[in-house]
């Protein structure tokens, strides 16, 4: 029963991620749809909207709202210093949010947002969907543009009045955009790696139904 239900705990969890991954809008689009086999039902407007917020690097689902660096500071204070430290220098094994420039091709990297993240509204994201630890969408979307602006005012990318948005985080050039680049994989970059391919898979050979020494239901394997 124990190895069932953790099966069962695992195909959960990889069915919360698929849904994280579907681009803002495409769920809302599956609404209603007939799930096959019958198993389980369609989700409801009002359930896909509370699973439905990831943003993209390009800001698209980012929600309406906007912060600034005066008040992201109050709320690093309440929300992040206590693990992250009051500069958010780090504290113990939390990692850093500031500083680490030019680290990335030594020994020792320092990913913070300053020196590792790419984009943005990629902080956003990862702000209003996994934190504060353990307290997760807890922080309303103004909060969380807040503490973005803090974030990168921290880290001397924005200036002190800046206000971030879902027009204004965009535009922000993080130091390390240019530091990620696509894999040099056909399918990554849009084209077939193979050629006249089955429209259907065609089955050459099966194993056996009993391999010599196998388990079979309650019996063990043989001892040597």
């Amino acid at each position: 029963m124990c190895g069932w239900a953790e099966h069962c705990r695992r195909g959960l969890l990889a069915g919360l991620a698929l849904a994280a991954l579907v681009p803002s809008g495409t769920a809302s689009a599956l609404a209603g749809e007939r799930l096959p086999r019958g198993i389980g039902q369609p989700l409801t407007q009002e359930e896909i909207a509370r699973i439905d917020r990831d943003a993209r690097f390009d800001g698209a689902g980012l929600p309406e709202g906007e912060g600034t660096v005066a008040e992201g500071e109050a709320l690093y204070a309440a929300h992040c210093a206590a693990c992250h430290g009051e500069f958010a220098d780090g504290v113990g094994r939390i990692p850093a949010l500031i500083g680490g420039e030019g680290t990335l091709t030594s020994a020792q990297p320092v990913r913070t947002v300053g020196s590792f993240w790419p984009y943005a509204p990629g902080v956003f994201d990862y702000i209003h969907r996994a934190m504060p630890e353990g307290h997760a969408f807890s922080l309303r979307p103004k909060e969380v543009y807040a503490l973005v602006a803090y974030l990168l005012n921290l880290n001397d990318i924005v200036e002190d009045d800046f206000i971030a948005s879902a027009s204004s985080l965009p535009k922000v050039r993080m130091p390390n955009r240019k530091g990620f680049v696509m894999p040099p994989h056909p399918v990554a970059q849009g084209r077939r790696c193979m050629r006249k391919c089955r429209a259907r898979p065609v089955v050459t050979a099966r194993a056996p139904a009993r391999l010599e020494g196998s388990m079979t239901g309650d019996e063990e394997e043989p001892q040597p």
